[in-house]
């Protein structure tokens, strides 16, 4: 009896110190939701950039592009981009090079709770940038925001008709990334041209979610 109180003892205390060691998730500084830029100033100015600079961002400025791609909006659970049935089957994740109190790596975006998950330690972004057709924007900016699809959750309703709501959702968070660039000051770039199995496997992304959508971003140059 005794022995078995020991060892229920130790798994105690070693339950206790796995739950006190976990990697918990980084929660984001709370998104602006007004600025001194109208949405048609935003629209008017809305370039591609690829002059992307190499300082670093603030958790903050990270966030509010994450915040602006996927955020939720309501208690509904309603995001900045529209979704076909509020399905959501996009994920996304974010490659950080040099983002001021967050270590490099790639991490996906939790957008119920404003908050980072590490999937990958290190800095990939070399390695991304050559998934990228060797684009050296996606290798010097700071973060790179990167979208994927999970189709199942939206196939399910739609049927193959659901690739495509995926693809234009893609297309709207991007746009929003875009504008809220411009309402920073900041630069961005929508990259198409990468090879879809390498970016996964650089970026620790399962592979049942195609990279569909890739945007280097950060300071103007």
């Amino acid at each position: 009896m005794r022995k078995n109180i020991v060892l229920f003892f130790i798994l105690a205390m070693s339950l206790s110190l796995y739950a006190d060691t976990a990697v918990k998730n980084i929660r984001l500084p709370k998104p602006d939701t007004k600025s001194r830029v109208s949405v048609e100033q935003a629209l008017n100015e809305r370039r591609t950039e690829r002059l992307i600079g190499e300082p670093a961002l603030s958790l903050k400025e990270a966030g509010q592009l994450l915040w602006a791609a996927q955020g939720v909006t309501d208690g509904r659970g309603y995001r900045t981009a529209p979704s076909a049935g509020a399905l959501f089957p996009l994920e996304t994740y974010v490659a950080a090079g040099n983002v001021s109190g967050l270590e490099p790596g790639v991490y996906r975006y939790i957008p119920a709770e404003h908050a980072l998950a590490l999937i990958k330690k290190g800095d990939v972004r070399k390695e991304l940038s050559a998934a990228a057709m060797g684009q050296r924007v996606v290798a010097n900016a700071p973060i790179t925001i990167i979208f994927s699809a999970v189709y199942p959750r939206i196939t399910g309703r739609y049927g193959d008709r659901g690739i495509m709501y995926t693809h234009m959702e893609a297309g709207h968070a991007g746009q929003n990334i875009y504008l809220q660039a411009v309402s920073m000051g900041m630069a961005t770039v929508a990259v198409g041209a990468f090879d879809e199995k390498q970016a996964q496997k650089v970026l620790g992304v399962p592979a049942g979610e195609p990279v569909t959508y890739v945007f280097p971003a950060g300071k103007k140059r």
